[in-house]
């Protein structure tokens, strides 16, 4: 475990599915007292966890949004080498959607014919979120999700995030609804996705949904992420407080 301080949010990878920008798939890592975790583990969250300096071995729990590859598919390799490299021993919790467990482990024969003949050393456990429910993940988190207007297959959720007395919430990828309100209410940070700048883009938050529901959020801290090309372009020229790969946020 690095020296990342406690109630810090670190940005490992904060871009698009398609490296807009050169940014890394969604990867943030949640430094709490006694706790760290990770919400969204995409593709390329293994060489974005390197850059920040922060092991994966000493992740104790990964909160999936959905099944999108840029969202979740950096779990198979990071197991195999849990495994192999890293040697890991502390307990790792593998926590998302409905059918989590087995669209990662058909994922990982997919990426890494054979690899299922390795067992874990360590303890392995997979919970399957139920939405609109308070989900208890380990001894130290508390997990309320809510449905995300996303591609429906990937089973997409909001997140709301207890874990030592802090509150950590993120959209997920998804069009506007009446729960992104419920998720961001009272939280400590709200990370939040702003896809384009003007475009309305299907299954996305885009800026103008931000700006409109702004005051609504009602929340401490609020960082925008997942932005395309479009918003990229305007990021420092925006109000919000925006993502880059690599920034750290107290909250």
């Amino acid at each position: 475990m690095t020296d990342t301080e406690i109630n810090t949010l670190t940005f490992a990878g904060c871009g698009d599915a398609f490296g807009s920008g050169g940014r890394f798939n969604t990867c943030f890592v949640v430094d709490v007292e006694g706790l760290r975790y990770a919400i969204d583990f995409g593709a390329t969250s293994l060489v974005a966890l390197q850059q920040v300096g922060i092991k994966h071995s000493s992740i104790d729990v990964v909160v999936i949004s959905h099944i999108h590859a840029d969202h979740c598919s950096g779990i198979p390799s990071m197991l195999l080498d849990s495994m192999l490299a890293a040697k890991r021993t502390k307990p790792l919790i593998i926590a998302g959607p409905k059918d989590t467990e087995q669209r990662l482990r058909d994922m990982m024969e997919s990426m890494l014919p054979g690899s299922n003949i390795m067992v874990p050393k360590f303890d392995l456990t997979f919970v399957e979120l139920e939405l609109f429910k308070p989900n208890k993940v380990g001894d130290k988190m508390v997990v309320t999700p809510y449905p995300a207007d996303h591609t429906p297959k990937t089973h997409p959720m909001s997140l709301r995030i207890e874990a030592c007395g802090k509150t950590v919430s993120y959209s997920g990828d998804t069009a506007w609804t009446e729960h992104v309100t419920k998720v961001s209410d009272g939280a400590d940070l709200f990370v939040c996705e702003s896809y384009f700048y003007e475009r309305p883009i299907r299954f996305h938050i885009n800026y103008p949904d931000v700006k409109e529901h702004w005051d609504e959020f009602n929340a401490k801290r609020i960082v925008l992420t997942h932005m395309g090309p479009e918003m990229l372009a305007m990021a420092n020229q925006v109000p919000e407080e925006c993502a880059y790969d690599g920034l750290a946020v107290k909250f």
